[in-house]
């Protein structure tokens, strides 16, 4: 186990790397100039060019590059062009923020995606399996920004629920929890409607095992049946589109965060590219990135828990 978990660490580096060379590349060579909007539209050229000196931006893209990695060595993010903080100051107040947005919209995408997947899995063909599938396949389709919107106009503007904006503190708080509602709801429902009819399908299969057969066939509960033995191995395709699905959620908060205002890493993002600002956005993505890949590593070393037939080494 320790083994594998080395080598999978170790080739995640190259990956790594790739992000940031995209990411360096496409901000790079997207049209605007950084000091030019930190100048402002009224500046003069000295003023502009000193901007561009003191910034780095003069040299060469193998040079700035260079530093990037440098600095990435280090633990070193560089300053944010805008605020001239340090950037992991601003990731660091920003990243909880956006992880509690995705933990919980995965956490009630997940407890209603596999209880739905379960309840039609076990009624194939039923109405309630047509209706369930159906509200699924509603949820994958629909942008998470218009049901944002959609959600926010009638439980926010029309009933006043809750809040159309903004975090007002943890979610185990009441304001905090009615502020992060909407924004879990939204950016959790095609998450939930992709694991709904995962564990359908994982589950309708598994049921026509042999072994499953041969449970019955001995007078078992069918309930025994289903939740011990054939839903454990039902879950395992379920863990992996799990860990994904939150890798994808933070990485999907960019659009969710700036529909409801929450103040996290996406909105940081999204804000730095329309400044410009480099560091800023570099650092951001290659922590979600550097994210992701964790994700994927512990959903791996989890099969083991569900399935002690699976062995690293």
């Amino acid at each position: 186990m320790f083994n594998y978990t080395i080598r999978k660490m170790i080739s995640a580096v190259p990956v790594l790397i790739g992000v940031t060379i995209l990411v360096f590349l496409v901000l790079h060579l997207t049209p605007g100039d950084p000091a030019r909007i930190l100048a402002g539209p009224d500046a003069y050229e000295e003023d502009i060019a000193a901007i561009r000196q003191r910034l780095g931006l003069n040299d060469p893209l193998y040079v700035q590059y260079g530093n990037f990695m440098a600095g990435l060595i280090r633990l070193d993010f560089g300053r944010s062009f805008r605020t001239g903080r340090p950037v992991i100051t601003d990731i660091a107040r920003r990243f909880p923020n956006t992880m509690e947005l995705a933990l919980v919209s995965l956490f009630w995408a997940t407890i209603v995606g596999v209880v739905v997947g379960v309840y039609a899995a076990i009624r194939p063909g039923s109405t309630a399996d047509g209706a369930s599938m159906t509200a699924a396949l509603l949820g994958v389709s629909i942008p998470t920004f218009w049901l944002g919107l959609i959600l926010m106009l009638i439980f926010s503007y029309y009933l006043g629920w809750f809040p159309a904006s903004g975090r007002a503190g943890p979610f185990w708080t009441p304001e905090g929890f009615r502020s992060i509602f909407l924004p879990a709801i939204s950016l959790g429902a095609p998450s939930a409607a992709i694991l709904a009819r995962l564990t359908r399908s994982s589950l309708l299969e598994v049921l026509g095992e042999d072994y499953v057969r041969t449970a019955k066939a001995k007078g078992l509960a069918q309930k025994v049946v289903i939740y011990r033995h054939a839903l454990r191995n039902a879950l395992i395709p379920v863990v992996t589109i799990t860990g994904l699905e939150l890798g994808y959620l933070m990485g999907g908060a960019l659009i969710t965060e700036q529909v409801f205002a929450w103040p996290g890493l996406g909105r940081l993002i999204i804000n730095g590219i329309y400044a410009h600002d480099y560091p800023t956005v570099q650092a951001s993505i290659l922590v979600l990135a550097g994210i992701f890949v964790l994700v994927n590593l512990v959903t791996d070393l989890f099969y083991a828990v569900l399935d002690p037939r699976i062995k690293y080494n």
